[in-house]
Order: C-alpha cells, then structure tokens, then sequence
C-alpha cells in the first residue's frame, strides 16, 4: 500500500464500536490484521451508548441478544431481566470490550468526515474531525440503522428558553424533569418509552401524537441465576435457531394457516401471543398478517380491541391513539410499560397534531398552526432517525471515478445485499439497506451473521492473494430486483414509515430492510461462500 505523508496505516478501519463493530474488531484480529476503530462517542456499546433516554430499554429478550461465538462468554454476563434497560445494555457491551481487550484498538470520541477509495493502490483514504489522516486496505462501516437522528425538525428551535433533548443524543449526565412541564414529539418505539417513563415524576406532560401505534404490553420478568443457567444449558440450541428463523429470534411461524384455522383457533393463537409479551404476536402468529388485507384487518382489530380496553374506552382517547389507517406489523412494533394507561393521568395531555400540526417552536414552547402555544420547560424530540442510510451518507464516501455515495443514494437506494455497493471496491457495511438487519431483525442476529461473512470473504480474498473485492453491477442489480419482488409481495410497501424511507422529505423511496426472512438471507450469503462468491470481483 502506498501510503499517503503523515497517514496511518491499517488492514482495516472500522467505524463505530457498537454490537457490530465489536464483532468485526475481534474477528479481524483473530485473522492477524491490523485494525482500529473511529468512534464518535467516549465509550463502547453504538446504540446502547447513545439512546440513554428514560425508559429506554429492548425489546429482544436477553438470552437471544447475544454474541454467540462463545459460550464462555454468554455465561460470564448475567442479565437481570427478560428486557433490560440501556444501562445495564451499555455495562454488558463494556463487558464484553473488557473481556476481549478490544478498547486499545478503538479511537473515542472521533467521527469520520471523510473516506477516499484511491484506485492507484486499491485503498481508502479516511479523515476524521480531529484532522487525523489514515489509510487502510478495507473500510467496514458498522454505523448502525438507527443513528443518525432527525434533531433541527422544526423551525424556532434555537429561540426556545428551556431545554431540548433529542432522545438518541440525551445528555450523559441526565435532565433533571422532576417537577417540570414537559412536552413530548413523537409516538413510536422511542417516544412510548419516555412518556410512560417520564409521566410520573413531571408536572405536566404533553405529547404530540401525530401517528398512532400498535403496541403490545411487554412482560419482563426478573431474571434469577437458576434461568440464566437455563439459557446456558440451551445455548447451543439457541445459536443455531436464531439463524434460521424469519426474524433472528428464537420464535417463528410454525406453518399454522390463518386459512386453515378455525376462528376458535386463531383467537386462541392470538391471546398465547398476545399475553407472552414480546414481538412473538408479530413475528410468529400468522404470515398472512404481512401479504393479506383481509387477515391483517382482523390481526389488527384484535389488537385495537385490547387498547380500547387498555384505555378505558375513553372515545377521544381511542380515536387519537388506536391506529386505524394501517395495518398491525406494517410499522414497527413496540412494546410498552403502561404507555396507554398514562393517558389517564390527570398530569399527561395528548394534542392531536394530524389535526392542528406544530408550526415551530417558540421561546415558550410549541407553537401550532391554529396559532395555539403550548408552554412547557423541556421539549424531548421522539422525531426518529434517517433510517438505514442516513449514517453512511453523512460520511463524504466516495468510490471509483469519484462517485458520491450521498448522491448516489439521494436518488435510488442500492446495495448487494446490504453487504458492499457496486463502485466502492472493499467498503463492507453491516445494518446497511436491502439486508434484514436494516429493521426486521433481532440485531445481533443479523449483524454477527453479516460480520461473520464479510470476514469471511476477505479472509477468502487473501488465500487467493487478492486485495480488492467488490460486487459486479449485474450481482447488485439482480439483489435489488429480488428484493422489489419480496417487498411488493406484501403490505409493507403500502405504508408510509421510516422503513421505506418516507418520515425523511426527499428520501428514495424503498423498503430499507430485506423482508424474505433471516432465514433465507443467510442462506443465501451461505451458498455464495461455498460457491467462492459469484458476483463478486477479486483483484
């Protein structure tokens, strides 16, 4: 490699030191590559650092939100719950950095700005926004789907007096809400779990709800030595399962027919589901809830018919926060700890803004368009993220012949599998478009399975004393199209959210996440390694 005056130089640079990187940071190390790591924030765990909002937990159970590549270490980590919170998230990816000595390879509180490929030596040339210069032979962004927040959302935000907080950037050292008039933007996943979170210790809370969801009651038990021994005893069960099923977790459709049901059977499918308290309703009832409106109308009337329940029957409750223009699973579903139930507070407000929107924000609080403010101390922004692309095309990438991915994907987002982009010869992404990790997934399903292949072909490439690797057009071309097909198989597509890219204006329009199963998609990439990678070009 040539290297450019005053550059280090590496095997790889890796971007980010969340799950993902994590992973990729270990397994290239094990190759006996040269690695470092550029992370923007000042300690490990990607999303587990950031998103410390109150409430703010997950919702895949801890047993299976693993890295499975030891038992060793899934024994030497015991979680206290079925959904723990951030902080004992983050403390368990310290853990696991700790354990694998991965922090002397990792550059905090860096952000990469910019990253060259330089064909003349099959390089990339990175620059981080401490002016640092470096070049390495791969570029493998572990940037994750989920981190790059839509904070300045409406006009007036810097005239506010009080205090805002976007819920993926809350402040390290916490907000003190206790006593506070508090407003919250934004009802999906991240919004359910501050309100109901927040409620009880504000003076007042007001949320603006402009989309309902469908949420289910999350039931989280405390977790006990003798179970932690019993998610132990099956982990192998376990590693293999998660695989090879439709979304990454240890549940699945079991072949059961919506068709072939009775009505007596459905119902009874339907309350186990429902009454287990996980994503189990959504990812393993009945596969019909995803291609057929007839059966997600009646999924979906299920569901409502709990949240009325849940909300007493308040009418002006149930027509705000019931959902009635989509169907149940076309969005993502969260799961909730009395969010419903915090709306008869005599302490929360829910303002209707499909009805009368925000304006902006003025220095006393929300301003609506019927000219209405609302007046409040702290305003937290629940407004989302640009999903899946929006962290890669904040980063200046450009491939061969100086091609912009930012440009690139301003117009159509695509990609080989989520894996590599045809034009950027040894950039490898994970948690990227048109893989099941974009959103349909448990993460660290996909992402160990996607670190494990990218490893894989580079390890491939070497044996072969190749240092260049990248996708022909033809092989991410017909990815795309096998994707559109999947996609346009089912409802999801009929749905505006930010799986297809709409909460962002001007954003491509396309499912971000591959919806033909975990299952399937690890096949796939399975039968391209065995097959020493058709499609992809070794130089």
């Amino acid at each position: 490699m040539n290297v450019e005056a005053n550059a280090s130089s590496y095997d790889a640079i890796v971007i980010g030191a969340g799950v993902a990187g994590l992973y990729q940071l270990h397994k290239l190390r094990s190759l006996g590559m040269s690695v470092r790591v550029i992370e923007s924030a000042s300690g490990v765990g990607g999303t587990w650092y950031w998103n410390r909002y109150p409430g703010a937990r997950f919702d895949s159970q801890a047993e299976i939100y693993q890295y499975w590549f030891s038992k060793e270490l899934y024994e030497s980590w015991q979680p206290s719950e079925r959904f723990p919170a951030q902080p004992e998230s983050e403390r368990w990816l310290n853990h696991v950095a700790d354990k694998l000595d991965l922090n002397q390879d990792i550059e905090f509180n860096t952000r990469v700005d910019s990253a060259h490929w330089q064909e003349a030596d099959g390089s990339w040339a990175i620059r981080t926004d401490k002016g640092d210069r470096l070049e390495a032979r791969y570029l493998i962004a572990c940037t994750g789907m989920l981190s790059a927040p839509l904070e300045d959302v409406f006009p007036g935000q810097s005239t506010f007096q009080g205090q805002i907080c976007h819920t993926s950037r809350w402040p390290k050292e916490g907000v003190d809400l206790k006593g506070k008039r508090v407003a919250v933007i934004g009802t999906g996943a991240t919004g359910i779990q501050a309100t109901q979170s927040i409620a009880p210790e504000v003076e007042s809370l007001t949320v603006f709800v402009r989309t309902p969801q469908y949420t289910i009651p999350m039931r989280n038990p405390k977790y006990t030595e003798e179970d932690w021994k019993h998610w132990s005893k099956n982990f192998t069960y376990l590693k293999d399962k998660v695989l090879n099923t439709f979304a990454g977790f240890d549940y699945d459709f079991d072949g059961r027919s919506w068709h072939t049901d009775t009505p007596e059977q459905r119902e009874q499918t339907l309350e186990k589901l429902y009454n287990d308290g996980s994503l189990a309703l959504w990812l393993s009832s009945y596969p019909e809830m995803f291609t057929e409106a007839e059966v997600s109308e009646e999924i979906s009337r299920f569901v409502r018919a709990k949240m009325r329940a849940r909300l007493n029957n308040d009418a002006d409750l149930c027509k705000l926060l019931i959902p009635t223009s989509y169907g149940f699973g076309t969005r993502r579903v969260p799961l909730d700890t009395g969010y419903l139930e915090t709306f008869l507070r005599p302490n929360v407000k829910a303002v209707n803004c499909r009805e009368t929107p925000i304006e902006g924000i003025v220095p006393e609080g929300v301003l609506m368009q019927d000219g209405s403010v609302h007046e409040v101390d702290i305003i937290v922004l629940a407004t989302g993220f640009d999903a899946g692309s929006g962290a890669l095309t904040r980063i200046d990438i450009r491939g061969k012949e100086d091609c912009s991915l930012k440009e690139e994907w301003s117009n159509e987002i695509r990609t080989a599998m989520g894996l590599q982009v045809h034009g950027y010869p040894n950039l490898f992404t994970t948690g990227a478009p048109l893989a099941p990790s974009a959103a349909l997934c448990n993460m660290t399903t996909c992402l160990q399975q996607q670190v494990g292949w990218i490893t894989d072909i580079i390890q491939y490439a070497k044996a072969e004393d190749k240092t260049v690797i990248e996708p022909t057009k033809e092989c991410q071309d017909e990815w795309v199209r096998h994707h559109d097909e999947v996609t346009n198989q089912t409802l999801l597509p009929l749905v505006d959210s930010w799986y297809m890219g709409t909460n962002v204006p001007g954003k491509p329009r396309r499912l971000l996440s591959y919806c033909g199963g975990v299952n399937n998609y690890n096949q796939h990439c399975v039968e391209l390694a065995r097959n020493n990678y058709p499609g992809f070009v070794f130089a």
